[in-house]
């Protein structure tokens, strides 16, 4: 069914990282990272369109040897969000999808999932959640999402919440995924405020809207992601992408 507003993906794109370097433009299964990312944005029917946002020439030249759809950015960014945020002032849409580049098993049920609560009109950001596996749910690199009954929101944390105090392991545990929902009120104000305590104390930038009164609503996903930021990262990803493409 379509969507009862415009949405168009933006990914941001970037050669600086550090942990990894080039990340974006290493192979994974024979293509680019950024090529897996740009192809299963694609093929979600909810989007109207697909952007990669980049400061990197090499990075456009990709693109354009890719026929992929981008635009360079400002240098100067210090978040992907940022970035999102600069092109969404010269694209138009009702809603701008941030799927983060070093997310190489996204695919169309991630923005499925993503999208649904923005059929309310009142809901200004969203974003996704999976049970956390069992291996993660001790992982600070795993991030840990709280919620309401009605999917709001209550805290994400790198530590491991909600706090099982009498050891019951009766307790469900669900894993944040790194794909955001915006309408572009909710964009705008977030570049416009500084950055707040949780979010730095956490170094998780969606800390910012909860500190600043601004709901964020999660839908659930039954397929788990493996963001990569280390070469064992790439190394297992590329496994589960060779594994899921045998007959």
């Amino acid at each position: 069914m379509a969507n009862p507003f415009q949405a168009i993906a933006i990914i941001p794109a970037r050669l600086g990282s550090t942990r990894l370097a080039r990340k974006v433009l290493r192979p994974i299964a024979g293509k680019p990272m950024l090529a897996h990312v740009y192809e299963a944005a694609k093929k979600s029917p909810l989007l109207r369109d697909v952007i990669i946002a980049t400061d990197s020439d090499e990075i456009m030249a990709v693109a354009r040897a890719n026929g992929w759809k981008a635009e360079m950015t400002s240098a100067q960014h210090h978040s992907g969000t940022d970035r999102v945020h600069e092109v969404a002032q010269r694209v138009a849409a009702d809603v701008y999808v941030n799927i983060q580049s070093d997310e190489p098993l996204a695919r169309p049920e991630h923005l499925e999932a993503l999208l649904r609560p923005m059929a309310f009109e009142e809901v200004m950001v969203s974003t996704i959640k999976t049970p956390c596996p069992p291996e993660d749910v001790n992982n600070p690199n795993a991030v840990k999402v709280v919620t309401a009954k009605s999917g709001r929101a209550l805290y994400f944390s790198r530590s491991t919440i909600p706090f099982d105090r009498d050891q019951t392991g009766g307790v469900q545990y669900f894993k944040h995924l790194g794909f955001y929902a915006y309408r572009k009120l909710a964009l705008d104000h977030f570049c416009n405020l500084p950055e707040s305590k949780l979010e730095a104390s956490e170094r998780l930038e969606q800390l910012r809207f909860l500190d600043n009164g601004i709901d964020i609503y999660v839908a659930e996903t039954p397929f788990n992601t493996v963001g990569v930021d280390t070469e064992e990262d790439l190394q297992r990803v590329e496994r589960m992408i060779l594994g899921r493409a045998k007959p």
